[in-house]
């Protein structure tokens, strides 16, 4: 268990300070894919049920938050882009993250569950397992690929939105975890080619740390080159259509160029401009996931009109 890192109490704890606990940044992704997979999906979901669901998923994507910050708070207290997270600040205590994310990941598996089904419910309760158990306990700090393997927990939303109103999973669902999870290396190594004192700092095994800056920028390229043809082939499916074909393509192009770029580059060159294209790298993979996911949205609603798709 990490060590827990508490400085003087500025202020007592308040309202802000818990609901940073839950990171509500990722939750805003994961309440914005699970969305997705649940409107996409071919089934009508009662908009109690379907609005009930992708309360708990945010409810357990918070909680999964809470847990990572209580063991990582260590971690955070040394690195300058976390510093100021409620537990290192000392603005909450590690007890508090540890009590809140526990209750918060029994309250959400187990109301997703009766609002949806089991199988959601399940995929959540393994969702916030992955990410605080295998992912932050025991992947962050011991292999460079930790951010490979990790980011699965931040795929599977659109599977379990997909989940609450089929019951089950299909190749659509599974394409779309793929899509967040090839995503996911290329876009945190992007941050992780200018932020690399930050973790070297605080010993993770980031890859940037353990093998260099020239073998992440190989790792970026391999990845976005295996990601290409997850993302377009999701517009072959029942979910994609022209319209997400046209969007993908652009964005796809794009973030290819943008990791030739990254790959071609070297640390002198990279140094001198402040990182200058690896930023670019990273502010557009942000962009990449949401406009993919916006694209099957755009589809799923073109199809209720009776247009769109195959």
């Amino acid at each position: 268990m990490s060590d827990t890192h508490v400085s003087d109490f500025d202020h007592e704890a308040g309202f802000g300070d818990y609901f940073a606990l839950l990171k509500p940044r990722v939750m805003s992704l994961v309440i914005f894919t699970a969305l997705v997979g649940l409107v996409a999906a071919p089934v009508s979901v009662h908009p109690v049920v379907a609005l009930s669901s992708i309360l708990f998923i945010a409810i357990g994507a918070g909680a999964s938050g809470a847990l990572n910050m209580w063991w990582d708070a260590d971690i955070d207290a040394v690195m300058k882009r976390t510093v100021k997270r409620p537990v290192p600040s000392g603005r909450v205590t590690a007890d508090e993250a540890l009590a809140i994310g526990v209750a918060l990941s029994g309250l959400s598996v187990v109301m997703l569950a009766l609002a949806a089904n089991i199988l959601a419910g399940a995929l959540l309760a393994f969702t916030i397992f992955f990410y605080a158990v295998i992912y932050t306990m025991i992947l962050k700090r011991w292999t460079p690929q930790n951010i490979v393997i990790g980011g699965a927990a931040g795929a599977f939303p659109p599977m379990i939105g997909w989940a609450v109103a089929t019951g089950s999973v299909s190749v659509e669902s599974v394409l779309m975890f793929a899509l967040t999870f090839m995503w996911t290396p290329p876009h945190f190594w992007a941050l992780a080619l200018f932020m690399n004192s930050d973790y070297d700092k605080a010993n993770v095994p980031m890859l940037t740390v353990t093998h260099g800056r020239r073998v992440t920028r190989n790792h970026i390229l391999g990845y976005t080159l295996a990601l290409v043809p997850v993302a377009m082939g999701i517009g072959f499916t029942s979910i994609g259509g022209y319209a997400y074909l046209a969007i993908a393509t652009v964005l796809n192009v794009m973030f290819l160029k943008g990791a030739y770029d990254v790959w071609q580059r070297d640390d002198v060159t990279a140094e001198a401009d402040g990182y200058r294209t690896e930023k670019r790298l990273f502010r557009l993979s942000l962009s990449y996931l949401f406009l993919h996911f916006a694209a099957i949205l755009v589809e799923a609603t073109m199809r209720s009109f009776g247009i769109g798709g195959w």
